[in-house]
């Protein structure tokens, strides 16, 4: 199986990639959030040929549309970036409802503002079974089930696994190889070093 990380501001920017081939890097979070390591964290990626995806964590009582495009404004997304809803909402005082929409207006947003780029959600096994109604997790499904790496206890097919947080976030994803995930992803044979970036994205880091 391929093995992968995500990481956010909890973890360093210079994080260890040996082993790995992917990895998720938290950016936003509601509409003020961004993780102050990310751009130096995407760096880190980049360099050591990861296929790289960027998460937003939402606060459901706002805009679906307007979280999704704070999200996008901070990065320059080049080919094979994948894109990702972290579907949690710990705390908040929002209703099933309230979150299903939200999931299903934000997928549709990014994936009409973000085309050529793959859009997945992340969602851990107990919402998936008991809020999710519609299966909609846009081009894949992010599952946390912290069981066997590779064997999520979901009938929907899914296509990365999070299956510890101990020491840190671990996830596999579904693919036979390298190649494979690059390939779904749109990413090069051969990933480039770090490409140059905005002055937005300078400031965001």
């Amino acid at each position: 199986m391929l093995q992968g990380i995500d990481v956010s501001s909890y973890q360093p920017s210079d994080y260890s990639t040996t082993g790995l081939s992917f990895v998720f890097i938290k950016i936003t979070e509601g509409l003020g959030y961004v993780n102050p390591k990310w751009v130096a964290q995407r760096t880190t990626a980049r360099h050591a040929g990861l296929v790289t995806g960027f998460y937003h964590y939402p606060h459901i009582a706002n805009s679906p549309t307007a979280e999704a495009d704070h999200f996008l404004a901070q990065i320059n997304l080049v080919a094979g970036d994948i894109v990702c809803l972290d579907w949690e909402w710990y705390g908040q005082n929002v209703s099933d409802q309230q979150a299903r929409a939200y999931k299903d207006a934000w997928v549709a947003h990014v994936r009409a503002r973000a085309k050529g780029h793959r859009v997945v959600v992340y969602c851990s096994r107990t919402d998936w079974l008991t809020v999710d109604t519609d299966s909609n997790c846009g081009d894949g499904l992010w599952i946390a089930d912290y069981t066997n790496a590779g064997h999520p206890r979901v009938k929907h097919h899914w296509t990365f696994h999070q299956y510890t947080s101990t020491p840190l976030d671990k996830d596999v994803a579904n693919f036979p190889s390298i190649a494979a995930l690059r390939s779904w992803a749109g990413a090069p044979h051969h990933l480039t070093t770090e490409a140059e970036a905005p002055a937005s994205e300078t400031s965001s880091g």
